[in-house]
């Protein structure tokens, strides 16, 4: 009996194989992070090749093979490439995303739905073009990493638990810290950054938008060295995400540069939204 699955996923990467095959790693719904094997996508007459482009939103249907699986049917759900692709920024966003949701499905096979949700709702966001793409950016890091359950504490102590707001934010600790618990090297962000980045997690739209360019770009500069942190590397794709003129930093400290400022995208669910 043929060993046949179908599910529906985001395209994060592609690399070549052979001479005409591709290996796409794709986030489905269903089956978490799959590798499977394009056959003969890179020719000019293939017939779905073009479906297989990263970004791309689609629903595919599986072989199950020896050691990958093989891709024999695709069809468009959403054609997110057009869009991100005409558009720089949006696009670097997006590389950014699918890098961030490949590192935290390291399992292949384990479902990660609301990840899944994440990716899909902060891509159809930036392909919408109706919101900063640096604030969708900032959004889906956040609560991916609420996801994964790396969240800062942004109106308590992180180490105490004292309700807020405090002055003080150490990375290493875990986000805002109270004038007790403070560690060396803690930032001291003005409080419209925090109040921000609490936005963001919660989808608090107008109070985002509302924000000034310094203020975004010292909550991007927290939120990038905060998930890299966790995840105990830096993003490739983050020092190439392409930031607007900013304005003087608003805040009373120095922020954190973690390899390159970045732009930031919500969640599945509720980027537009919410």
């Amino acid at each position: 009996m043929v060993n046949l699955y179908r599910d529906t996923g985001v395209v994060l990467r592609t690399h070549k194989l052979g001479e005409a095959d591709r290996i796409v790693t794709l986030l489905t719904r269903r089956h978490g992070k799959v590798r499977a094997v394009a056959k003969g996508v890179r020719r000019t007459s293939s017939r779905f090749g073009a479906r297989l482009e990263p970004f791309g939103h689609v629903d595919v249907q599986f072989y199950t093979g020896r050691t990958l699986d093989v891709i024999t049917q695709v069809e468009t759900v959403d054609a997110f490439q057009l869009p991100l692709v005409a558009d720089y920024q949006a696009y670097t966003a997006a590389s950014a995303i699918a890098e961030t949701a490949d590192r935290l499905s390291a399992e292949e096979g384990e479902p990660v739905l609301k990840l899944y949700l994440l990716v899909v709702g902060a891509l159809r966001a930036l392909a919408a073009g109706e919101r900063d793409a640096s604030l969708v950016l900032d959004a889906f890091f956040l609560r991916a990493m609420s996801y994964a359950g790396w969240a800062p504490a942004l109106t308590e102590c992180a180490r105490c638990g004292l309700p807020g707001p405090h002055t003080a934010f150490s990375v290493a600790a875990g986000g805002s810290m109270c004038q007790d618990c403070r560690v060396p090297g803690c930032v001291h962000p003005a409080p419209e950054v925090l109040d921000l980045l609490t936005a963001l997690l919660h989808g608090e739209w107008p109070v985002a938008e509302a924000t000034l360019p310094g203020t975004r770009r010292d909550a991007s500069g927290l939120v990038a060295a905060h998930l890299q942190w966790h995840l105990e590397r830096q993003l490739r794709s983050l020092p190439l995400v392409e930031r607007r003129a900013r304005e003087t930093a608003v805040t009373s400290g120095a922020s954190p540069r973690a390899g390159g400022s970045a732009t930031r995208t919500p969640e599945g669910q509720g980027v537009s939204g919410q």
